[in-house]
Order: structure tokens, then C-alpha cells, then sequence
């Protein structure tokens, strides 16, 4: 479904643009730097076509430590070079992702440094309206993966902004030098402009979405936001991931959400509630005769935005279309232990019937 009216109405949709202050860069140059990075990452990295893309990297297991965006770019020698950007604010046991790639080197010929004090990360958006027409043909599987095909090279080439192709309107990323300060002429916005942007489009994004180490590729939309190649050759992480798309079953999936005070009428409640609540199905009515969806669903209470957008990892839940069945949080830190309703809805850019695999 499209995105609700009272979330929409919240949305920036004049040119806007803002400076992600939570995202760091990692310069990965040198002869053979395509070479390291496609034994690492997610998704293919070939020496033929030196462009940007979005992508992951996966602990052994195959559970996600860093969501990350690649920026093609040259080095001092005008040879090809790339910038990973990454959420710098995981948790303390997250391994740092700058040490984990230096263990990985070896031979490889790659020079590897931090970059964030040289550039800053912008997300643009209102005005990139000929990326909504880029994604038009899916791949899934019985299993409940989803591949996005693309007609041509979606995240735009060397040297361009890098078209986020996550989700249809999502805009542009762009970098620019701390010295340049603001780019464009778009309005500049402020952080929680772009939270509330990425989580009306449905786009998990960093720790607190995404949590490192813990979470998998396709339960956090990772392969339909296009960051998982399932036909590469050998990564971290692979194993399971491959095995999960041939044989495995994706039973959950990141979807954003609609919170609801405990009393409609309290329009002037505003409650942030804090990330990794557990939120609950429960049934509406007493059993009557007949069939009752018995209420098994459960669900992960993720990021929110001004208090309407959120998302949240979500299992199915038999009767929730129906009727039969709510989700709900509460507990100690939720207004006081009041009940807040939460109503999920899927995305319209989304595949057809993909609700039907989780």
C-alpha cells in the first residue's frame, strides 16, 4: 500500500538534502583493490566496471555486521579507488570495521585509511524522479528471497552521485569535502528529516536496524534493496547465505509501522520509545465459533520518527488482515505501561505477493 496519509503529510518532498553526522569512510586503493574487496563483500566487485553500488559485510555465520555503500573514486595516482561508507555509531562489541579490513590483507596490494575526517556523507531527494522507473522485474525464489534484476548499472557510474536505488524515491548519496560545507541548492534539512524519509519508504538502515552481528541479509530487506549477489563466487558469510536462498525459508522481514496511542483522542502524546521493545500480537475479540487465528505473531521494535514512523522485524501473523488479530508494545518504558497499537503496512514499491513469504 502507498504510504498513510498522516505519514506522508510529515514528509519533506521539496528538494532536500542533509548531512548524515552517524556515517564514516573507509579509502580502500591500490592495484588490487577490487580483488579484496569482492572476497569481502556481499556483492560483486569486478575490475571491469569501476562503479558505486550498495552492498554488506557478513560475519562467517552469515549474519550482517555492516550495511555499507561503496563510492567509486581514483586515488592520487588517478588509479581506481573506493570510499566504504559506513554507520559509525554500532554497539561496543561490533568489531571495528577498519581493523577487520587490515586483517584481511595479507598480500593483497590495497592501502587501506580512514577518510572520514575529509569528507562529509549527504542524502539528497525531490528531485531524482527518474530513479523511480529503474526497478521493473524481480527474482524470487520459493524460499522467500527476492533479487532485484536491473536493466542497466543502477547506482550510477564513477565520478556521479550514487543513486539510491534501496527503495523507489529515495533520492541520491553524495560526497563532498569538508572544506565545500553545503552542496546544491536543495533546502538543507535536518537528520531526523531524512530518518523519517528513509522509514516511510521502508529502507532499514545502520546498527539500530540492522543490528551487527545479529540480524540476516534477508530478514533485513537486504537482497530486495539490492546489497546481496546470490551467483558470486566465495565471501564471508556466504555459506549460509546461499544455503538460505536454495533450501532455507525467510520468515521475517523489516517493515515500517504506524504508532497509536493508547487514547486516539491524546493527539498531544508524544512518547519516544526506546529501540528493541518487543511488540506482541493479541486477539481483538473474545474466540467466538469458528476458526480464530491463535495469536503467535511477535515482532522487534526497531527505530521510530516523530513518533508516527518506525520499523520493526515482524513474523506473519495468521487473522492480522482480517482483523482478528493487533499488535501492540508496552511494558514499564512505554508511556507509563500503557498499550500503544502499531499497524504495519507494506511498502508500494515493493513486489507483488512478497507478503505472502513472511
Amino acid at each position: 500500500m502507498a504510504i498513510p496519509p498522516s505519514v506522508r503529510a510529515l514528509i519533506r518532498t521539496t528538494p532536500t538534502v542533509v548531512r548524515l553526522q552517524n556515517r564514516a569512510l573507509i579509502s580502500v586503493s591500490g592495484s588490487q583493490a577490487a580483488e579484496f574487496l569482492n572476497g569481502l563483500l556481499s556483492t560483486a566487485v569486478t575490475t571491469q566496471a569501476h562503479r558505486s553500488f550498495y552492498s554488506s559485510f557478513l560475519h562467517a555465520q552469515g549474519r550482517v555486521i555492516y550495511d555499507v555503500f561503496v563510492h567509486a573514486t581514483r586515488d592520487a595516482r588517478s588509479q581506481p579507488a573506493y570510499l566504504i561508507e559506513y554507520d559509525s555509531s554500532v554497539p561496543e562489541d561490533t568489531p571495528a570495521l577498519l581493523p577487520m579490513l587490515k586483517r584481511h590483507v595479507l598480500r593483497s596490494k590495497v592501502r587501506i585509511r580512514d577518510a572520514s575526517d575529509e569528507y562529509d556523507v549527504w542524502a539528497a531527494w525531490g528531485s531524482d524522479a527518474k530513479a523511480d522507473k529503474s526497478r521493473q522485474r524481480w527474482t524470487r525464489t520459493q524460499t522467500g528471497a527476492i533479487e532485484p534484476a536491473w536493466d542497466s548499472l543502477p547506482w550510477g557510474l564513477e565520478g556521479e552521485a550514487l543513486i539510491d536505488r534501496r527503495a523507489n524515491g529515495m533520492g541520491s548519496r553524495r560526497l563532498a569535502r569538508k572544506e565545500i560545507g553545503e552542496i546544491g541548492t536543495h533546502d538543507e534539512g535536518a537528520p531526523d528529516d531524512y530518518l523519517l524519509h528513509r522509514i516511510a519508504h521502508g529502507v532499514p538502515e545502520g546498527a539500530v536496524d540492522i543490528p551487527p552481528m545479529q540480524a540476516f541479509p534477508m530478514e533485513s530487506n537486504l537482497d530486495v534493496m539490492g546489497a546481496v549477489d546470490f551467483r558470486k563466487g566465495c565471501y564471508v558469510g556466504q555459506e549460509l547465505t546461499v544455503r538460505t536462498y536454495h533450501t532455507g525459508v525467510v520468515r521475517k522481514r523489516i517493515l515500517p509501522v504506524l504508532l497509536h496511542p493508547p487514547h486516539p483522542e491524546d493527539t498531544q502524546t508524544r512518547t519516544r520509545l526506546p529501540s528493541g521493545l518487543d511488540i506482541r500480537a493479541s486477539l481483538t475479540h473474545a474466540p467466538g465459533e469458528g476458526r480464530v487465528a491463535r495469536p503467535r505473531g511477535q515482532a522487534n521494535y526497531l527505530a521510530q520518527s516523530r513518533e508516527l514512523g518506525c520499523t520493526l522485524k515482524t513474523r506473519a501473523c495468521e487473522g492480522l488482515e482480517r482483523g482478528d488479530l493487533k499488535f501492540e508494545v508496552s511494558g514499564a518504558d512505554v508511556g507509563g505501561g500503557a498499550s500503544w497499537f502499531v499497524k504495519s503496512w507494506w511498502p508500494d514499491w515493493w513486489p507483488k505477493n512478497v507478503e505472502e513469504n513472511v
